[in-house]
């Protein structure tokens, strides 16, 4: 007697990049091998290479499936156009909110891109442009916003490579020589990691740099 059995779902692009982003989310991207994918899936490893041809098609990828999301997420936004200042924020910790659910995803997003990302930035200037900015005013936004307009914000130090330790050390050995740097570090304090991305890129401090940007620019409109 044959044994029952649910019919296999075939390997698919969509299938093998879910599974990635899904492995990254649970474990970090340095976790995502195509091995490990390959047991998520039920499938062999180098049976992943018919739908991505090597490890800089996957992650072009799963940028692509992140930044789809977002763009999904954006276009979900029902604010006035000429409100574009709010709109705009919303827009961005929106794309935000996602950045939260794929913390791994900033670092990708710093070396890589897709056409979703330029679609992203495209309805992000239409929006300033409805609003009453110029396109140049508009294009210094973008220079301003920098990644803050995909959700995160780029630092000088990584934590995830053991560079927030090593401030800490020079500022001890040089307290007599920085001692604003110490005096303020020594009342600032971070403590909702769950809000963060990386170093000093916890969500107060993203939306107080955010409303800067946007409050300066609706002033130059």
């Amino acid at each position: 007697m044959q044994a029952n059995s649910e019919p296999r779902i075939p390997l698919s692009r969509d299938r093998v990049l879910q599974a990635a982003v899904a492995i990254a989310d649970a474990d970090g991207l340095e976790s995502m091998t195509m091995r490990r994918i390959g047991v998520a899936l039920g499938a062999e490893a180098m049976s992943l290479y018919y739908h991505v041809a090597n490890k800089a098609a996957l992650l072009d990828g799963i940028v692509e499936l992140v930044m789809t999301e977002i763009n999904d997420a954006v276009d979900q936004i029902d604010l006035p156009a000429a409100d574009w200042k709010q709109a705009t924020r919303r827009r961005i910790l929106l794309a935000r909110e996602v950045m939260l659910r794929h913390p791994w995803a900033p670092q990708l997003f710093e070396t890589r891109t897709s056409p979703a990302v330029v679609v992203y930035h495209d309805r992000l200037v239409g929006l300033m442009h409805t609003g009453g900015l110029s396109y140049d005013l508009a294009h210094h936004g973008l220079h301003a916003l920098g990644s803050r307009a995909l959700g995160f914000s780029q630092e000088l130090f990584d934590p995830s490579a053991g560079a927030g330790a090593v401030p800490d050390r020079m500022l001890a050995d040089l307290a007599d020589q920085v001692p604003n740097l110490v005096g303020m570090l020594s009342e600032v304090a971070h403590d909702d990691p769950d809000s963060t991305l990386g170093w000093c890129d916890d969500q107060a401090e993203f939306e107080f740099s955010l409303d800067l940007i946007l409050d300066g620019l609706d002033r130059l409109r």
